[in-house]
């Protein structure tokens, strides 16, 4: 029932993202003049929670060359001033401004050591995901929410590609056996998102002057249990984490010409 639960929550958050992405698909590229700039942090508040680890039940010689046996599911990176990384920062009700210009290290995958790297994609809707891996065992992308592919990755460095077509969340699970590997993934339909670095800082650059509402978006770090799945290479039964729903938090800001403006997002338990 607790798995059942969480996966409705999922479901609820990815429809969510996904109805509001639809609803800025009519974003136009114009000449921005008199542009403001938007920066700030996300930091962390009170104790930081345990890191959440799961075993490596699989292909240690890969996964795990230090013999650590464990590995991060990295669901929460809080650095030493307490900023928070891999939170996805967004402007809300922008309708126009400059051309699509994300990292272009956001819209390529590797499956390394048996991790996705980068944790937090960003790509553009209608741009081609680049993915590969670099390790010599059967790894899979299994995607669902906005983007719905399962694609093994049975050679190491062989680059696969597929067109982001939909606007909105995608979580990414190997079905390969690699059962702690994750990450997500929002494919957008304007230029005015970030992920947050290591010190939990972001910035927008070209922003016409108006009144947005900055949204702040983490993944989440809590485990809502596990959930029995198979892996494909062997057949055998395999118990994957079930995580918890996403979180957000909004703030306004009135950007002026010419001016910058800061928004600061402080995320906790409470």
């Amino acid at each position: 029932m607790r798995t059942m639960v969480s996966r409705f929550s999922l479901l609820l958050s990815l429809l969510a993202v996904a109805g509001l992405a639809a609803a800025q698909t009519g974003y136009r590229v114009v000449s921005v003049a008199d542009a403001g700039t938007i920066s700030g942090t996300v930091k962390w508040s009170g104790p930081v929670p345990r890191e959440l680890n799961f075993p490596v039940t699989k292909d240690p010689q890969i996964c795990d060359p230090q013999s650590k046996k464990s590995v991060s599911l990295e669901r929460l990176i809080v650095g030493p001033d307490g900023g928070v990384a891999n939170t996805i920062v967004y402007l809300k009700n922008i309708s126009a401004g400059k051309v699509m210009e994300l990292p272009e290290q956001r819209r390529h995958l590797d499956q390394r050591r048996c991790r996705y790297v980068p944790h937090i994609l960003l790509v553009p809707e209608k741009v081609e995901l680049h993915m590969q891996s670099s390790d010599a065992t059967l790894h899979t992308i299994h995607m669902d929410g906005a983007a719905t592919y399962n694609l093994p990755f049975p050679f190491p460095n062989q680059i696969s590609s597929r067109q982001m077509s939909t606007p909105g969340l995608v979580n990414l699970r190997c079905n390969g056996g690699h059962v702690w590997m994750n990450a997500e993934m929002m494919v957008v339909s304007h230029p005015y998102y970030a992920v947050t670095d290591e010190s939990g800082r972001f910035e927008f650059t070209s922003v016409p002057p108006g009144t947005y509402q900055v949204v702040a978006w983490h993944e989440g770090w809590g485990l809502a249990g596990k959930e029995q799945v198979y892996d494909v290479l062997t057949q055998h039964a395999v118990q994957r984490p079930v995580f918890t729903e996403p979180k957000t938090w909004e703030k306004s800001v009135r950007v002026n010409a010419n001016q910058p403006s800061t928004v600061d997002f402080v995320l906790g338990n409470k």
